[in-house]
């Protein structure tokens, strides 16, 4: 059996009791702050790190920085979910909204990236939508190597090769208009399914995995995020419930929510864990660890 390493980076919200007192309100804010003052600075160094990922976030704001109301207004009958123009305008704000710990499965491409990528080879994103991973692969790569950035959604993809041109990184880049089953991989040394498989129907999902593999370098790497489904009726229900209420906490309505589910119902399909590693087993990668999970979303590393 596989060592699998879980990393809880979003576990819950922290509710804070206000009680009436005789300390003024301006005294109470000053001891708050106070108290922040160690944390501010402990976040010094980490903020100075995270500036390809702030860099890689700004430009995709400079054009898609509109809010997420897609489903903010009731509708008589929910359309299946589409990645087109209207979802690509809001992509970034409804994605960093949605998935708890979205910044932080950027981050862990760009660590993936300076681990795997090998000189001269190609690193794939297969459903790159705006770039946003693309990005994070492309300035974390030696100037040999070259990124393919691929999806079938041409919204995505127009919006996907404005933000790219905006970029100075060195290694080459490329983004086609392709569905990702149809990509054929070739001299690869990392490959980024950033929630991308979810949407492929199951039953081609195997297939797509075996060539990934076939096309991956020895020691070649296969980045695999998706939303995880629990085959514990109580599981599911707790993880439903507190992702309901982190997309709350994130100022979604409760009618958002259903709208959006009800649009996804038969478009997003998600696979347990058990299930993921088995079809990456099968697909011939030798190893397989779940390195990200926050409550339902997961990010898998296999490496050939």
């Amino acid at each position: 059996m596989d060592d699998i390493l879980g990393n809880t980076a979003w576990l819950g919200l922290t509710f804070m009791a206000r009680e009436t007192s005789d300390i003024t309100p301006e005294a109470s804010h000053k001891t708050l702050e106070a108290s922040h003052t160690p944390l501010e600075a402990s976040h010094t160094p980490l903020e100075a790190s995270h500036t390809p990922l702030e860099a890689s976030h700004k430009t995709l704001e400079a054009s898609n920085g509109a809010r997420d109301q897609v489903y903010a207004k009731a509708q008589e009958a929910v359309e299946a979910f589409r990645f087109d123009a209207r979802v690509a305008d809001v992509f970034q704000d409804m994605i960093s909204r949605s998935v708890p710990g979205y910044a932080f499965f950027l981050d862990f491409i760009a660590v993936a990236t300076r681990l795997y990528a090998q000189e001269g080879t190609s690193c794939y994103d297969l459903g790159c939508s705006l770039g946003a991973s693309t990005l994070q692969i492309r300035r974390n790569l030696p100037a040999s190597c070259q990124v393919i950035a691929v999806d079938k959604a041409e919204a995505m993809v127009a919006r996907c090769r404005a933000n790219l041109a905006r970029d100075a990184s060195q290694a080459a880049c490329q983004v086609r208009l392709e569905d990702l089953k149809d990509t054929r991989i070739e001299n690869a040394s990392l490959v980024v399914l950033n929630f991308t498989l979810q949407f492929v129907p199951d039953e081609q999902r195997l297939a797509i995995l075996k060539g990934i593999h076939q096309g991956l370098a020895p020691g070649g790497a296969l980045l695999l995020a998706e939303k995880l489904r629990f085959e514990d009726a109580a599981q599911q229900a707790l993880m439903t419930n507190l992702h309901h209420e982190f997309k709350r906490y994130q100022g979604y309505s409760d009618l958002e929510i259903a709208q959006k589910r009800a649009a996804l119902e038969e478009v997003l399909v998600p696979n347990s864990l058990e299930e993921l590693m088995q079809r990456l087993e099968q697909a011939g990668f030798a190893s397989r660890q779940r390195c990200i999970q926050n409550l339902n979303f997961a990010g898998i590393l296999a490496v050939k």
